[in-house]
């Protein structure tokens, strides 16, 4: 692997751990607040509160004794649902269901699990297999996502989502992540999926990786990533600078979605959100992070933060040399 000395990738902007968890997470997240969004559960109750729209929510499954019923709430269901911990991390202990064959349920790999395979799937999410510490936790069952005809040929065998960091208020870099057969429908980075960088001003792709290496086409499918553009690319971002009001942390990863039917949607927070994204984005965080903390006045509403972010950061900052690639992963 090439190592890359810590001054230059000072010198090229780049947010280290470090620096991540000390001068912007520890300094900008309260530790009290931190609950709201390690918890899925609480996030969306708190987005429900604020009006900021998520999936919907069908069940919540708490105890053990509710697993039995669950094939009765399931069928209650019209098409997909997706199952998730409510203090997972990472994409761990996500289910996704795309609908039924027979008495099977189909994951959007076209790959078969049965109720058995849901009810174990939910024991072991209650006994806190998939949470951040270890300790018991919940499962939420919610609406499947509808993702945008737009991405169609760009995301295989899942929905795509948009991380955006914000600091501050301010929406200060953004991605889309696209799902592939190596990720198992999941946009996940680690787990393979896709990193494209987007520039804030437009929702263009700047650049795409996959495992920390620029690539130019999906995988799976071939697409080429120069035309993409997200739609609704405004309001998307407006949507992840009210999470800062909503929130009150100063420091986090918004994952939003594209809903065909519904529009922008927020799918959970994260208060320790990754530095990938600037793998994906081929610049820095620091000098966007830096000018948020140098502004003598600050911008009152989430749209005035996102249409002078718009402007400042329309132009991509220099580019990352493809040789400091492999030591962000």
């Amino acid at each position: 692997m090439f190592a890359v000395s810590p001054m230059a990738l000072a010198r090229s902007g780049i947010l280290g751990m470090n620096s991540r968890n000390v001068s912007y997470i520890g300094r900008y997240n309260p530790r009290h607040l931190f609950p709201l969004v390690d918890n899925k559960l609480r996030t969306k109750l708190l987005a429900q509160q604020a009006g900021v729209v998520t999936p919907r929510l069908y069940y919540v499954i708490q105890h053990q004794y509710e697993i039995s019923k669950v094939g009765q709430l399931l069928n209650r269901i019209q098409g997909g649902f997706a199952i998730k911990p409510a203090k997972g991390s990472g994409g761990k202990g996500i289910l996704v269901i795309i609908g039924r064959r027979e008495d099977n349920f189909v994951k959007a790999s076209g790959a078969e699990v049965t109720l058995e395979d849901i009810e174990r799937h939910l024991t072991n999410t209650l006994a806190g297999l998939y949470s951040l510490s270890g300790s018991p936790d919940v499962a939420i069952i919610e609406e499947l996502i509808e993702f945008d005809p737009v991405f169609a040929g760009y995301s295989h065998e899942g929905v795509p989502d948009i991380r955006v960091i914000v600091f501050k208020g301010y929406p200060v870099m953004a991605m889309l992540r696209l799902a592939t057969h190596a990720s198992d429908g999941k946009a996940n980075l680690h787990q393979g999926a896709v990193g494209v960088g987007l520039d804030i001003a437009t929702g263009r792709c700047l650049n795409a990786v996959q495992f920390s290496r620029p690539i130019k086409q999906h995988p799976d499918t071939g697409m080429g990533f120069d035309r993409i553009q997200v739609p609704n690319w405004t309001e998307m971002l407006n949507l992840a600078a009210r999470c800062y009001e909503m929130t009150g942390l100063g420091y986090i990863g918004t994952d939003l979605v594209l809903d065909a039917k519904r529009g922008p949607l927020l799918l959970e927070l994260n208060a320790r959100p990754g530095l990938a994204i600037q793998v994906a984005n081929g610049c820095g965080l620091l000098p966007r992070l830096r000018h948020i903390e140098s502004l003598q006045i600050r911008h009152g509403s989430p749209d005035s933060r996102v249409r002078y972010v718009m402007r400042e950061f329309a132009t991509a900052a220099p580019e990352i040399p493809n040789e400091m690639f492999p030591a962000m992963a």
